[in-house]
Protein backbone atom coordinates (compact mmCIF):
# COMPACT_ATOMS: atom_id res chain seq x y z
CA UNK A 1 0.00 0.00 0.00
CA UNK A 2 1.48 3.72 -0.67
CA UNK A 3 2.44 6.01 2.06
CA UNK A 4 0.35 8.18 4.30
CA UNK A 5 -2.27 9.72 1.93
CA UNK A 6 -2.25 12.25 4.36
CA UNK A 7 1.33 13.86 4.25
CA UNK A 8 1.54 13.55 0.53
CA UNK A 9 0.92 17.17 -0.46
CA UNK A 10 2.66 19.76 2.57
CA UNK A 11 5.20 17.54 3.56
CA UNK A 12 8.27 15.80 2.06
CA UNK A 13 10.68 12.80 3.59
CA UNK A 14 10.65 9.98 4.73
CA UNK A 15 9.99 8.64 8.38
CA UNK A 16 11.70 5.78 9.59
CA UNK A 17 12.28 3.20 12.55
CA UNK A 18 11.63 4.91 15.80
CA UNK A 19 10.16 7.85 14.39
CA UNK A 20 7.10 6.06 12.33
CA UNK A 21 6.76 4.11 15.59
CA UNK A 22 6.95 7.88 18.16
CA UNK A 23 4.50 9.51 16.28
CA UNK A 24 2.26 6.25 15.54
CA UNK A 25 -1.00 5.67 17.30
CA UNK A 26 -1.97 2.38 16.02
CA UNK A 27 -1.50 0.43 19.01
CA UNK A 28 -4.69 2.73 21.14
CA UNK A 29 -6.42 3.26 17.41
CA UNK A 30 -6.86 -0.57 17.35
CA UNK A 31 -9.81 -0.05 19.53
CA UNK A 32 -11.07 2.22 17.44
CA UNK A 33 -10.75 1.00 14.40
CA UNK A 34 -14.36 -0.61 14.21
CA UNK A 35 -16.01 2.56 15.26
CA UNK A 36 -14.15 4.42 12.71
CA UNK A 37 -15.77 2.48 9.53
CA UNK A 38 -19.18 2.76 11.32
CA UNK A 39 -18.37 6.63 11.16
CA UNK A 40 -16.72 6.97 8.31
CA UNK A 41 -20.12 5.18 6.77
CA UNK A 42 -22.71 8.15 8.06
CA UNK A 43 -20.54 10.39 7.36
CA UNK A 44 -20.65 9.19 3.40
CA UNK A 45 -24.34 8.65 3.94
CA UNK A 46 -24.57 12.52 5.02
CA UNK A 47 -22.22 13.73 2.33
CA UNK A 48 -24.76 11.73 -0.11
CA UNK A 49 -27.71 12.98 1.42
CA UNK A 50 -26.72 16.68 1.40
CA UNK A 51 -25.79 16.81 -2.39
CA UNK A 52 -21.99 17.00 -1.42
CA UNK A 53 -21.77 13.62 -3.03
CA UNK A 54 -23.03 12.53 -5.82
CA UNK A 55 -24.69 9.32 -5.82
CA UNK A 56 -21.96 7.78 -8.53
CA UNK A 57 -19.37 8.76 -5.57
CA UNK A 58 -21.09 7.45 -2.85
CA UNK A 59 -22.06 4.08 -5.32
CA UNK A 60 -18.11 3.52 -5.06
CA UNK A 61 -17.10 4.73 -1.71
CA UNK A 62 -20.28 2.47 0.57
CA UNK A 63 -19.23 -0.64 -0.83
CA UNK A 64 -15.55 -1.17 -0.01
CA UNK A 65 -16.86 0.18 3.49
CA UNK A 66 -19.44 -2.41 4.15
CA UNK A 67 -16.79 -5.00 2.90
CA UNK A 68 -14.44 -3.82 5.54
CA UNK A 69 -17.28 -3.92 7.78
CA UNK A 70 -18.35 -7.58 7.08
CA UNK A 71 -14.61 -9.04 6.49
CA UNK A 72 -12.78 -6.52 8.59
CA UNK A 73 -10.37 -4.04 8.39
CA UNK A 74 -6.52 -5.53 6.79
CA UNK A 75 -4.01 -5.63 9.01
CA UNK A 76 -2.09 -3.42 7.06
CA UNK A 77 -3.79 -0.68 7.86
CA UNK A 78 -2.45 -0.65 10.83
CA UNK A 79 1.47 0.02 9.83
CA UNK A 80 3.09 2.35 11.53
CA UNK A 81 3.37 4.19 8.43
CA UNK A 82 0.22 5.99 9.11
CA UNK A 83 0.42 8.02 11.64
CA UNK A 84 -3.35 6.63 12.75
CA UNK A 85 -5.80 4.13 11.74
CA UNK A 86 -7.99 6.83 9.92
CA UNK A 87 -5.22 7.24 7.33
CA UNK A 88 -4.30 4.16 7.20
CA UNK A 89 -8.47 3.41 5.83
CA UNK A 90 -8.39 6.76 3.58
CA UNK A 91 -4.78 5.60 2.13
CA UNK A 92 -6.93 1.81 1.30
CA UNK A 93 -10.05 3.31 -0.13
CA UNK A 94 -7.85 5.61 -2.06
CA UNK A 95 -5.60 2.47 -3.27
CA UNK A 96 -8.41 0.89 -4.00
CA UNK A 97 -11.08 3.32 -5.72
CA UNK A 98 -8.63 6.05 -7.16
CA UNK A 99 -8.16 9.59 -5.51
CA UNK A 100 -10.86 10.48 -7.45
CA UNK A 101 -13.71 8.68 -5.75
CA UNK A 102 -11.68 7.55 -2.25
CA UNK A 103 -10.10 11.33 -2.10
CA UNK A 104 -14.17 12.38 -1.83
CA UNK A 105 -14.84 10.20 1.67
CA UNK A 106 -12.97 12.76 4.42
CA UNK A 107 -14.59 15.76 3.01
CA UNK A 108 -16.21 18.46 5.14
CA UNK A 109 -14.25 16.99 8.31
CA UNK A 110 -10.80 16.18 10.10
CA UNK A 111 -9.20 13.39 11.84
CA UNK A 112 -9.81 16.06 14.84
CA UNK A 113 -13.87 15.09 14.69
CA UNK A 114 -13.14 11.89 13.39
CA UNK A 115 -11.10 10.28 15.90
CA UNK A 116 -12.79 11.65 19.09
CA UNK A 117 -15.96 10.79 17.51
CA UNK A 118 -14.53 6.98 17.18
CA UNK A 119 -13.42 6.94 20.86
CA UNK A 120 -16.92 7.76 22.19
CA UNK A 121 -18.43 5.22 20.19
CA UNK A 122 -16.44 2.53 21.22
CA UNK A 123 -16.20 4.29 24.80
CA UNK A 124 -19.70 4.16 25.21
CA UNK A 125 -20.11 0.45 24.34
CA UNK A 126 -17.53 -0.83 26.84
CA UNK A 127 -19.43 1.39 29.57
CA UNK A 128 -22.21 -0.32 29.21
CA UNK A 129 -20.10 -3.94 29.32
CA UNK A 130 -18.28 -2.51 32.30
CA UNK A 131 -21.69 -1.84 33.81
CA UNK A 132 -23.15 -5.27 33.28
CA UNK A 133 -19.92 -6.48 34.84
CA UNK A 134 -21.15 -4.21 37.76
CA UNK A 135 -24.28 -5.48 38.04
CA UNK A 136 -23.49 -8.98 37.91
CA UNK A 137 -20.76 -8.56 41.33
CA UNK A 138 -23.99 -7.16 42.96
CA UNK A 139 -26.05 -9.59 41.89
CA UNK A 140 -24.05 -12.15 43.51
CA UNK A 141 -23.39 -9.95 46.76
CA UNK A 142 -27.60 -9.58 47.27
CA UNK A 143 -27.39 -13.57 46.66
CA UNK A 144 -24.79 -14.25 49.18
CA UNK A 145 -26.65 -12.05 51.47
CA UNK A 146 -29.40 -13.89 51.28
CA UNK A 147 -27.83 -16.81 52.23
CA UNK A 148 -26.11 -15.16 55.36
CA UNK A 149 -28.69 -13.16 56.54
CA UNK A 150 -28.47 -14.70 60.47
CA UNK A 151 -24.46 -15.39 59.60
CA UNK A 152 -23.53 -13.52 62.40
CA UNK A 153 -19.54 -11.98 62.24
CA UNK A 154 -17.75 -9.52 64.44
CA UNK A 155 -17.80 -5.77 62.95
CA UNK A 156 -14.56 -4.17 62.74
CA UNK A 157 -13.27 -0.04 63.25
CA UNK A 158 -9.26 -0.02 63.18
CA UNK A 159 -9.77 -3.80 62.57
CA UNK A 160 -10.71 -4.35 66.24
CA UNK A 161 -13.52 -6.11 66.96
CA UNK A 162 -16.44 -3.33 67.84
CA UNK A 163 -20.03 -4.78 67.11
CA UNK A 164 -21.19 -7.52 65.95
CA UNK A 165 -23.06 -7.56 62.33
CA UNK A 166 -23.84 -10.09 60.16
CA UNK A 167 -22.32 -10.94 56.73
CA UNK A 168 -25.38 -9.80 54.87
CA UNK A 169 -25.21 -6.52 56.36
CA UNK A 170 -21.47 -6.36 55.46
CA UNK A 171 -21.78 -7.76 52.29
CA UNK A 172 -24.45 -5.00 51.66
CA UNK A 173 -22.42 -2.48 52.51
CA UNK A 174 -20.54 -3.10 49.43
CA UNK A 175 -23.12 -4.17 47.41
CA UNK A 176 -24.62 -0.10 48.03
CA UNK A 177 -21.01 1.11 46.99
CA UNK A 178 -20.92 -0.76 44.22
CA UNK A 179 -24.48 0.60 43.52
CA UNK A 180 -23.05 4.20 43.68
CA UNK A 181 -20.10 3.18 41.37
CA UNK A 182 -22.96 2.41 38.88
CA UNK A 183 -24.63 5.79 39.84
CA UNK A 184 -21.89 7.40 38.06
CA UNK A 185 -21.02 5.46 35.13
CA UNK A 186 -24.82 5.77 34.36
CA UNK A 187 -24.49 9.79 34.88
CA UNK A 188 -21.61 9.87 33.10
CA UNK A 189 -22.75 8.08 29.76
CA UNK A 190 -25.10 10.57 29.13
CA UNK A 191 -22.18 13.02 28.69
CA UNK A 192 -20.26 10.60 26.72
CA UNK A 193 -23.19 9.70 24.15
CA UNK A 194 -22.51 13.13 22.13
CA UNK A 195 -21.43 13.74 18.88
CA UNK A 196 -18.82 15.82 18.04
CA UNK A 197 -18.88 14.90 14.39
CA UNK A 198 -18.93 17.75 12.25
CA UNK A 199 -16.62 19.94 14.08
CA UNK A 200 -13.79 19.36 11.57
CA UNK A 201 -10.55 20.59 12.82
CA UNK A 202 -12.30 22.84 15.20
CA UNK A 203 -14.10 25.92 13.22
CA UNK A 204 -16.50 23.79 11.60
CA UNK A 205 -16.79 23.77 7.41
CA UNK A 206 -18.28 25.61 4.83
CA UNK A 207 -19.76 22.39 3.53
CA UNK A 208 -23.44 22.18 4.01
CA UNK A 209 -23.09 19.61 6.75
CA UNK A 210 -25.88 17.81 8.87
CA UNK A 211 -24.42 17.20 11.77
CA UNK A 212 -27.32 16.19 13.41
CA UNK A 213 -28.33 13.39 10.95
CA UNK A 214 -24.46 11.69 11.70
CA UNK A 215 -25.12 11.98 15.22
CA UNK A 216 -28.76 9.96 14.85
CA UNK A 217 -27.92 7.48 12.44
CA UNK A 218 -24.46 6.74 15.02
CA UNK A 219 -27.15 6.62 18.20
CA UNK A 220 -25.80 9.76 19.97
CA UNK A 221 -28.04 11.18 21.83
CA UNK A 222 -27.11 14.93 20.66
CA UNK A 223 -24.17 17.18 19.90
CA UNK A 224 -21.35 18.81 21.73
CA UNK A 225 -22.16 21.58 19.76
CA UNK A 226 -18.94 24.41 20.15
CA UNK A 227 -16.81 22.63 17.80
CA UNK A 228 -13.86 23.75 19.08
CA UNK A 229 -14.81 22.54 22.27
CA UNK A 230 -16.02 19.09 20.71
CA UNK A 231 -12.78 18.41 19.13
CA UNK A 232 -10.28 19.94 22.14
CA UNK A 233 -12.43 18.24 25.06
CA UNK A 234 -11.92 14.86 26.70
CA UNK A 235 -13.39 15.84 29.88
CA UNK A 236 -15.74 12.95 29.56
CA UNK A 237 -12.65 10.55 29.37
CA UNK A 238 -11.21 12.07 32.48
CA UNK A 239 -14.78 11.83 34.02
CA UNK A 240 -15.03 7.76 33.26
CA UNK A 241 -11.45 7.15 34.26
CA UNK A 242 -12.35 9.33 37.49
CA UNK A 243 -15.64 6.72 37.69
CA UNK A 244 -13.17 3.90 37.38
CA UNK A 245 -10.92 5.23 40.35
CA UNK A 246 -13.62 5.13 42.93
CA UNK A 247 -14.65 1.77 41.67
CA UNK A 248 -11.74 0.17 42.10
CA UNK A 249 -10.91 2.01 45.36
CA UNK A 250 -14.29 -0.48 46.46
CA UNK A 251 -12.98 -3.11 44.43
CA UNK A 252 -9.39 -3.23 46.52
CA UNK A 253 -11.08 -2.54 49.68
CA UNK A 254 -13.39 -5.56 49.25
CA UNK A 255 -10.33 -7.69 48.23
CA UNK A 256 -8.35 -6.04 51.04
CA UNK A 257 -11.00 -8.06 53.36
CA UNK A 258 -11.53 -11.26 51.77
CA UNK A 259 -7.00 -11.55 51.92
CA UNK A 260 -7.23 -10.62 55.41
CA UNK A 261 -10.51 -12.93 56.02
CA UNK A 262 -8.81 -15.85 53.76
CA UNK A 263 -5.78 -16.12 56.40
CA UNK A 264 -5.35 -19.12 59.07
CA UNK A 265 -5.67 -16.46 62.00
CA UNK A 266 -8.59 -15.27 60.71
CA UNK A 267 -10.29 -18.02 58.33
CA UNK A 268 -13.65 -17.02 57.67
CA UNK A 269 -13.14 -17.37 54.16
CA UNK A 270 -11.47 -20.11 51.23
CA UNK A 271 -10.91 -19.70 47.98
CA UNK A 272 -11.86 -22.18 44.94
CA UNK A 273 -8.15 -23.60 44.17
CA UNK A 274 -9.00 -21.52 41.14
CA UNK A 275 -8.47 -18.25 42.22
CA UNK A 276 -5.17 -19.65 44.24
CA UNK A 277 -1.65 -20.18 43.76
CA UNK A 278 1.15 -22.25 45.59
CA UNK A 279 4.51 -21.70 46.59
CA UNK A 280 7.83 -22.64 44.24
CA UNK A 281 9.06 -23.86 47.76
CA UNK A 282 6.64 -24.24 50.42
CA UNK A 283 4.33 -27.16 49.14
CA UNK A 284 1.66 -26.22 52.18
CA UNK A 285 0.70 -22.36 50.51
CA UNK A 286 -2.60 -21.65 49.36
CA UNK A 287 -2.13 -18.04 48.13
CA UNK A 288 -5.08 -15.63 47.13
CA UNK A 289 -3.34 -14.76 44.48
CA UNK A 290 -6.44 -13.22 42.29
CA UNK A 291 -7.08 -10.90 45.06
CA UNK A 292 -4.01 -9.82 45.40
CA UNK A 293 -3.49 -8.73 41.48
CA UNK A 294 -7.05 -7.11 41.51
CA UNK A 295 -6.13 -5.11 44.76
CA UNK A 296 -2.96 -4.27 42.25
CA UNK A 297 -4.92 -3.29 39.51
CA UNK A 298 -6.71 -0.40 41.45
CA UNK A 299 -3.17 1.12 41.37
CA UNK A 300 -2.46 0.69 37.46
CA UNK A 301 -6.80 2.38 37.26
CA UNK A 302 -5.21 5.34 39.41
CA UNK A 303 -2.48 5.90 37.67
CA UNK A 304 -4.26 5.72 33.94
CA UNK A 305 -6.37 8.60 35.26
CA UNK A 306 -3.48 10.64 36.94
CA UNK A 307 -1.71 10.20 33.50
CA UNK A 308 -4.40 11.18 31.43
CA UNK A 309 -5.47 14.37 33.47
CA UNK A 310 -1.76 15.47 33.46
CA UNK A 311 -1.66 14.86 29.82
CA UNK A 312 -4.43 17.56 29.35
CA UNK A 313 -4.42 20.02 32.36
CA UNK A 314 -1.84 22.91 30.28
CA UNK A 315 -3.56 22.04 26.75
CA UNK A 316 -4.58 25.44 24.99
CA UNK A 317 -7.90 25.30 22.95
CA UNK A 318 -8.33 23.49 20.46
CA UNK A 319 -6.53 20.10 19.41
CA UNK A 320 -2.96 19.24 20.66
CA UNK A 321 -1.39 15.85 19.02
CA UNK A 322 -0.29 15.50 22.74
CA UNK A 323 -4.16 13.92 22.95
CA UNK A 324 -3.24 11.11 21.35
CA UNK A 325 -1.17 9.84 24.67
CA UNK A 326 -4.06 10.04 26.78
CA UNK A 327 -6.22 7.60 24.58
CA UNK A 328 -4.15 4.83 26.22
CA UNK A 329 -4.69 5.61 29.50
CA UNK A 330 -8.56 5.24 28.37
CA UNK A 331 -8.22 1.48 27.32
CA UNK A 332 -6.46 0.45 30.01
CA UNK A 333 -8.56 1.93 32.60
CA UNK A 334 -11.50 -0.11 30.64
CA UNK A 335 -9.89 -3.07 30.74
CA UNK A 336 -8.58 -3.34 33.88
CA UNK A 337 -11.71 -2.74 35.34
CA UNK A 338 -13.66 -4.58 33.47
CA UNK A 339 -11.90 -8.06 33.77
CA UNK A 340 -11.44 -7.42 37.74
CA UNK A 341 -15.44 -7.05 37.97
CA UNK A 342 -15.58 -10.52 35.92
CA UNK A 343 -13.48 -12.15 37.99
CA UNK A 344 -14.23 -10.68 41.04
CA UNK A 345 -17.75 -11.89 40.51
CA UNK A 346 -16.72 -15.20 39.83
CA UNK A 347 -14.36 -15.27 42.81
CA UNK A 348 -17.19 -14.07 45.05
CA UNK A 349 -19.04 -17.00 43.53
CA UNK A 350 -17.11 -19.62 44.46
CA UNK A 351 -15.84 -18.63 47.90
CA UNK A 352 -17.20 -20.59 50.94
CA UNK A 353 -17.37 -18.78 54.42
CA UNK A 354 -17.11 -20.35 57.62
CA UNK A 355 -20.13 -18.68 59.45
CA UNK A 356 -19.50 -21.11 62.75
CA UNK A 357 -16.00 -19.26 63.04
CA UNK A 358 -17.01 -15.59 62.50
CA UNK A 359 -19.78 -16.61 64.87
CA UNK A 360 -17.20 -17.61 67.56
CA UNK A 361 -15.61 -13.95 66.86
CA UNK A 362 -18.30 -12.18 67.08
CA UNK A 363 -18.68 -11.37 70.79
CA UNK A 364 -15.23 -11.75 71.48
CA UNK A 365 -13.15 -8.02 72.31
CA UNK A 366 -15.86 -6.99 74.23
CA UNK A 367 -18.04 -6.27 71.02
CA UNK A 368 -21.47 -6.23 72.88
CA UNK A 369 -20.55 -3.70 75.23
CA UNK A 370 -22.00 -0.89 73.28
CA UNK A 371 -25.53 -3.00 73.99
CA UNK A 372 -24.83 -3.03 76.88
CA UNK A 373 -24.65 0.84 77.74
CA UNK A 374 -27.57 1.26 75.65
CA UNK A 375 -29.31 -1.49 77.85
CA UNK A 376 -28.54 0.20 80.68
CA UNK A 377 -29.65 3.83 79.82
CA UNK A 378 -33.07 2.22 79.19
CA UNK A 379 -33.16 0.22 82.45
CA UNK A 380 -31.52 2.06 84.74
CA UNK A 381 -32.22 5.23 83.70
CA UNK A 382 -28.70 6.38 83.55
CA UNK A 383 -27.62 9.21 80.58
CA UNK A 384 -25.70 7.67 78.27
CA UNK A 385 -22.27 9.56 78.63
CA UNK A 386 -22.32 7.48 82.44
CA UNK A 387 -23.17 4.11 81.16
CA UNK A 388 -20.44 4.28 78.56
CA UNK A 389 -17.89 5.41 81.27
CA UNK A 390 -19.12 2.88 83.53
CA UNK A 391 -19.23 -0.24 80.95
CA UNK A 392 -15.79 1.56 79.73
CA UNK A 393 -14.47 1.11 83.43
CA UNK A 394 -15.43 -2.37 83.84
CA UNK A 395 -14.24 -3.57 80.69
CA UNK A 396 -10.51 -2.07 81.91
CA UNK A 397 -11.05 -4.33 84.97
CA UNK A 398 -11.67 -6.96 82.25
CA UNK A 399 -14.60 -8.53 83.26
CA UNK A 400 -18.40 -7.39 82.22
CA UNK A 401 -19.78 -9.23 85.41
CA UNK A 402 -22.96 -8.04 87.66
CA UNK A 403 -19.90 -7.40 90.52
CA UNK A 404 -17.82 -5.65 88.18
CA UNK A 405 -20.48 -3.32 86.96
CA UNK A 406 -21.41 -2.58 90.44
CA UNK A 407 -17.90 -1.55 91.43
CA UNK A 408 -17.59 0.31 88.25
CA UNK A 409 -20.73 2.79 89.13
CA UNK A 410 -19.40 3.39 92.64
CA UNK A 411 -16.17 4.32 90.97
CA UNK A 412 -17.53 6.60 88.12
CA UNK A 413 -21.18 7.34 89.35
CA UNK A 414 -20.39 8.59 92.47
CA UNK A 415 -23.15 6.65 94.86
CA UNK A 416 -25.31 4.77 91.66
CA UNK A 417 -25.92 1.50 92.72
CA UNK A 418 -27.08 -0.99 89.49
CA UNK A 419 -28.42 -3.47 91.66
CA UNK A 420 -30.85 -1.45 93.16
CA UNK A 421 -31.73 -0.15 89.95
CA UNK A 422 -33.14 -3.74 89.41
CA UNK A 423 -30.33 -5.08 87.11
CA UNK A 424 -29.27 -8.75 87.15
CA UNK A 425 -26.82 -10.93 86.09
CA UNK A 426 -29.17 -12.65 84.33
CA UNK A 427 -30.16 -9.14 82.14
CA UNK A 428 -26.61 -8.57 82.00
CA UNK A 429 -26.10 -12.21 79.94
CA UNK A 430 -29.28 -10.97 77.54
CA UNK A 431 -27.48 -7.76 76.84
CA UNK A 432 -24.26 -9.23 76.21
CA UNK A 433 -25.59 -12.08 73.59
CA UNK A 434 -24.74 -11.56 70.15
CA UNK A 435 -27.77 -12.41 68.49
CA UNK A 436 -29.92 -9.88 71.06
CA UNK A 437 -27.37 -7.21 70.03
CA UNK A 438 -28.26 -8.01 66.27
CA UNK A 439 -31.72 -8.16 66.83
CA UNK A 440 -32.69 -5.28 68.35
CA UNK A 441 -30.66 -3.20 65.62
CA UNK A 442 -33.53 -2.95 63.41
CA UNK A 443 -33.80 0.06 62.14
CA UNK A 444 -32.93 0.31 58.50
CA UNK A 445 -30.01 -0.43 57.28
CA UNK A 446 -28.75 -2.22 60.34
CA UNK A 447 -27.63 -5.50 60.94
CA UNK A 448 -30.69 -7.01 62.31
CA UNK A 449 -31.70 -10.17 60.23
CA UNK A 450 -35.38 -8.29 60.03
CA UNK A 451 -33.51 -5.02 58.61
CA UNK A 452 -31.64 -6.95 56.29
CA UNK A 453 -33.87 -8.65 54.34
CA UNK A 454 -35.80 -5.44 53.98
CA UNK A 455 -32.77 -3.88 52.27
CA UNK A 456 -32.28 -7.05 50.18
CA UNK A 457 -35.39 -6.14 48.18
CA UNK A 458 -34.82 -2.62 48.14
CA UNK A 459 -31.67 -3.33 46.63
CA UNK A 460 -33.07 -5.66 45.02
CA UNK A 461 -35.48 -3.49 43.15
CA UNK A 462 -32.47 -0.82 42.48
CA UNK A 463 -30.51 -3.59 40.67
CA UNK A 464 -33.76 -4.30 38.52
CA UNK A 465 -34.18 -1.02 37.33
CA UNK A 466 -30.41 -0.52 36.76
CA UNK A 467 -30.08 -3.71 34.79
CA UNK A 468 -33.14 -2.25 32.67
CA UNK A 469 -31.68 1.27 31.96
CA UNK A 470 -28.57 -1.16 30.86
CA UNK A 471 -30.97 -3.16 28.41
CA UNK A 472 -32.48 -0.05 26.76
CA UNK A 473 -29.38 1.52 26.03
CA UNK A 474 -27.18 -1.43 24.65
CA UNK A 475 -30.90 -2.07 22.19
CA UNK A 476 -30.72 1.66 20.71
CA UNK A 477 -27.22 1.45 19.87
CA UNK A 478 -27.65 -1.91 18.03
CA UNK A 479 -30.61 -0.50 16.36
CA UNK A 480 -29.07 2.17 15.60
CA UNK A 481 -25.95 0.62 13.83
CA UNK A 482 -28.26 -2.22 12.32
CA UNK A 483 -30.11 0.79 10.83
CA UNK A 484 -26.97 2.70 9.64
CA UNK A 485 -25.75 -0.67 7.55
CA UNK A 486 -29.32 -0.88 6.21
CA UNK A 487 -29.16 2.47 4.86
CA UNK A 488 -25.82 1.82 3.82
CA UNK A 489 -27.01 -1.44 1.66
CA UNK A 490 -30.26 0.53 0.48
CA UNK A 491 -27.95 2.68 -1.48
CA UNK A 492 -25.66 0.46 -3.38
CA UNK A 493 -28.26 -2.15 -4.85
Amino acid sequence: MRNDVVRLGRLSGERTGDMMHFLSSMRADRYIAEADILVDIAHVLMLDRQNINDRATTRQLLPALLRLHDTGIPEEVFDDRFEDVHAGIESLMIESLGVEAGGRMHMGRSRNDEVVTCIRIRLREDLLSLMIALLKVREVLLTLAENHTESAMPGFTHLQHAQPTTLAHHLLAYEQAFSRDFERLNEAYARVNQSPLGAAAFASTGYPIDRKFTATILGFDGLVTNTMDAVATRDFALEILADLTILMSTTSRLCEELILWSTSFVKFVTFDDAFCSTSSIMPQKKNPDTAEIMRAKSGSVFGAFSGALVTVKGLPMSYNRDLQELTPNIWRGMDDTGVSLRLLADMLTSASFDTQRMREEAGKGFSTATELADSLVRSCGLSFRTAHNIVGRAVKKGDLSLATLERAAEEVGGGISLERKGLTQRDIDRMLDVTYSLEIRKAPGGPAPEAVRTAITQRRKQHHHDAEFVGKKQAKLAKAKEHLIAEARRLVV
